[in-house]
């Protein structure tokens, strides 16, 4: 896992496959939240996201890099908990 601590806010997440994932919102513990307008279609529109922090395969240039495709790593995305 990358040094999460170099992860800056309104970071590009991209795949392994340089797709974009979604855009840093803030790390929050060992997960990545993204920004909301990256939330998807239906029940997932509106509501925060958050990319488990073992994903992260870099932080180059102001971009996160995740060690599986995009298409993999959104299967991993976890929903914002309800209070």
């Amino acid at each position: 896992m990358a040094d999460l601590s170099a992860i800056k806010e309104h970071a590009e997440v991209i795949g392994a496959d340089g797709v974009h994932v979604g855009t840093v919102d803030h790390v929050d513990g060992n997960r990545i939240k993204l920004t909301k307008k990256d939330s998807g279609e239906g029940s997932h529109k509106g509501h925060h996201h958050y990319i488990p922090g073992g994903l992260v395969a870099s932080v180059e240039d102001g971009t996160v890099r995740l060690s599986a495709n995009a298409d993999v790593a959104v299967t991993f995305e976890e929903e914002e908990a309800k209070g």
